[in-house]
């Protein structure tokens, strides 16, 4: 899957510059600027404690160069170890404030003038921390546009990298690193296009992402970045006709869609050989195509959730495309 190449570009494109650390906008804290968070006008005053949720809030930071701006973050056991994270670096510098999901004790204890995570991937009603009630305690946050098809009120509905490119500039702007982001985001979309001229000719290939669930499984709709994974690598999702983001499913669809390659989604918490394994094993699921003639792609979770890692699953997953017998 050449990860090691995938991971040395990504390096050489962004860890410099974050190391030495974004020249922000602003030292007397005083900027205010007015940025959209998921459709809804918001007043920003430039950060200083910042605190995010899972990899892709902290590489987008990261990708900035916005380290000294984090005061820390908080990784739940699906997210893989920050040790095998290109930015393994910046997150030494900052403090691990846990690994459970977050929640707004944590948050105030934290001390946070921001917080930076996903609409049900990080805030919830549920949980009782949201945007709203945030603003109500003085605490700001931005939410990962990827997510916002379902926020209630004010929603925006992007495809998923164009979210991730609308959350490096918007960032940018709340930060005052407006060049650094533009720099960010032509590096990012200049690979992608380069993806997309490599894609395989013909009937693109059949994809299943195979997230979790034995019951029912859960995978990728089409308003998350697996789906445009597969299709700028030249593949087609099997289920990106749904308008959704996870989403559970029924093995019949799985098995009547006939996918030639299965995408394992690899969490933290559940390894990828024991869902490669339970496909093998299931009579449902054993004779698949995909199944049969042993094409499996390991995706890892911060190359599927919003962020700068995207476009590192994205080479990946096209390098295996075009390796297939055509």
């Amino acid at each position: 899957m050449a990860i090691a190449e995938r991971i040395s570009a990504l390096l050489l494109a962004t860890i410099p510059l974050a190391a030495c650390g974004a020249q922000v906008a602003d030292d007397a804290g005083a900027r205010t600027v007015t940025v959209p968070r998921c459709g809804e006008e918001v007043e920003y005053t430039t950060p200083r404690r910042a605190v995010v949720y899972e990899g892709g809030s902290a590489d987008k930071m990261f990708a900035l160069g916005l380290t000294d701006h984090v005061h820390g973050y908080v990784m739940p056991p699906a997210n893989p170890p920050v040790s095998e994270s290109p930015w393994a670096a910046e997150y030494e510098k900052v403090e691990f404030l846990g690994d459970d999901l977050l929640n707004k004790e944590l948050v105030v204890d934290a001390k946070a003038d921001l917080v930076v995570a996903g609409w049900r991937s990080g805030f919830s009603d549920e949980r009782g921390i949201t945007p709203e009630i945030l603003d109500g305690l003085g605490v700001q946050s931005f939410m990962h546009t990827e997510s916002c098809y379902n926020y209630p009120g004010h929603p925006e509905k992007v495809p998923p990298f164009e979210g991730l490119y609308t959350d490096l500039e918007r960032l940018g702007r709340i930060f005052g690193v407006e060049d650094r982001a533009t720099d960010v985001v032509a590096d990012l979309k200049e690979r992608v296009e380069k993806v997309k001229a490599q894609a395989p000719q013909g009937d693109p290939v059949p994809v299943f992402l195979y997230d979790s669930g034995t019951d029912q499984p859960f995978t990728a709709g089409n308003q998350v970045p697996p789906n445009e994974i597969i299709s700028f690598a030249g593949g087609r999702n099997i289920f990106a006709d749904l308008e959704q983001r996870w989403t559970k499913v029924g093995w019949e669809s799985v098995v009547a869609a006939k996918p030639e390659v299965i995408i394992i989604l690899d969490y933290g918490d559940q390894p990828a050989q024991e869902k490669i394994d339970f496909l093998r094993t299931s009579p449902t699921t054993a004779s698949l195509p995909a199944v049969v003639n042993d094409r499996f792609y390991v995706l890892d979770y911060n190359e599927g959730i919003s962020s700068p890692r995207n476009v590192d699953g994205l080479e990946g997953f096209a390098e295996y495309v075009r390796s297939l017998p055509r």
